[in-house]
């Protein structure tokens, strides 16, 4: 008789007598059984073993099943259904070994655990020697600082730039987010030059220490590309007396729309955009013009939201303000999400003390 078959008789026994102690020593001989040889079973008998291996481990202690999962996440031969049992155990220690190594979880499980779990199991899915763009995100959007930071180190590890972009406002405040993201090269220019703008000054320090040269480069040229455009817009002379008669006629006539803000924008008619916010805020027009002509979104995003103008809109306009320049997706999420976080109230106020203080100073 072979000996997996002699294991059988006894795994039925031990089921049945209920002995902890039986259970264990019968996983570990299977599990020793199966691990001699892997390669050599056919996709049948992997399934057998699986079968034997789910049953036992219903019905052994942590630690028992720790030990599996560190001797079964590294074979590529192992029974699928007890490597995703293990990786969706709520114990760290039994499902770190298999979702950091194994190469059998599918995408989905990565994705469904990461969903889930704790941020422990976060952690180990980070350390993979390959973590997908769809995973990624996940991990990014829920994770805390601590598996971004592995996530952010691992070379392996790929991402969508709106991963990036999140991963770069977390590490305006963290320097070693910030680190890893200065030493990858994957890491898009525009993403790093606006983490430079606006990370705090030890980030910055140490960014400048660890970017490669081609990585300071692509940003200076970045830098040079919207200095250029902008001296360019500021250098046209506007009248905006005839943009002025027609926002009033149109208030007067009810026209003066959120709609026809965001046609003024699209269709490049900057004077009548201008002039638009500005009466919607009852805000001299060389301000708003001021604010529009700034490398920064924020004064954009003040008025805008001051004038009671929605997301939609602004995004709009900042897509149409400069002639040959676009925010990158990181831009419009940093400012998505400054938007929605700033009230109406406070970008009201701001506005007027901008007014009070005649701060057309703002260009700079």
């Amino acid at each position: 008789m072979r000996p997996f078959d002699l294991l059988i008789g006894e795994l039925e026994s031990a089921v049945a007598e209920g002995t902890q102690g039986k259970r264990v020593e019968i996983l570990r001989r299977v599990t020793d059984l199966f691990l001699d040889r892997p390669d050599q079973f056919s996709s049948q008998q992997v399934g057998l073993f699986g079968d034997v291996m789910t049953i036992l481990i219903k019905k052994v202690e942590t630690n028992v099943l720790a030990e599996l999962g560190g001797k079964l996440a590294p074979v590529e031969q192992a029974p699928y259904s007890v490597v995703r049992n293990l990786a969706r155990h709520d114990e760290i220690a039994v499902a770190g070994p298999v979702l950091t190594r194994s190469i059998l979880l599918t995408e989905q499980d990565l994705i469904e655990i990461a969903q889930t779990k704790s941020q422990a199991h976060l952690g180990a899915i980070s350390d993979r020697s390959r973590v997908s763009m769809a995973v990624s995100d996940v991990l990014v959007e829920r994770g805390n600082t601590d598996v971004l930071r592995r996530l952010s180190r691992n070379a392996g590890a790929s991402f969508s730039e709106r991963g990036f972009a999140s991963m770069a406002n977390r590490g305006a405040q963290d320097e070693q987010i910030a680190t890893n993201l200065g030493s990858r090269v994957d890491v898009p220019p525009q993403i790093l030059q606006d983490l430079m703008a606006k990370a705090t000054e030890t980030v910055r320090q140490r960014l400048a220490v660890v970017m490669s040269p081609n990585s300071q480069a692509a940003i200076e040229k970045t830098f040079a590309t919207v200095a250029n455009q902008v001296m360019i817009e500021t250098a046209v002379i506007r009248d905006f007396r005839k943009a002025e008669a027609l926002v009033s006629a149109m208030e007067q006539a009810k026209q003066l729309t959120e709609d026809a803000i965001v046609e003024f924008a699209k269709a490049g008619r900057y004077e009548e955009m201008v002039a638009g916010i500005a009466r919607l805020n009852s805000a001299p027009v060389d301000l708003i013009d001021s604010l529009m002509q700034s490398p920064r979104y924020e004064g954009v995003l003040v008025a805008c939201k001051a004038g009671g103008l929605h997301w939609p809109t602004l995004t709009a306009i900042l897509m149409n303000r400069f002639n040959q320049y676009r925010p990158s997706q990181y831009e419009l999420d940093t400012a998505r999400s400054d938007f929605i976080k700033l009230s109406t109230v406070t970008a009201q106020r701001m506005l007027r003390f901008w007014l009070v203080r005649g701060s057309t100073k703002l260009r700079a």
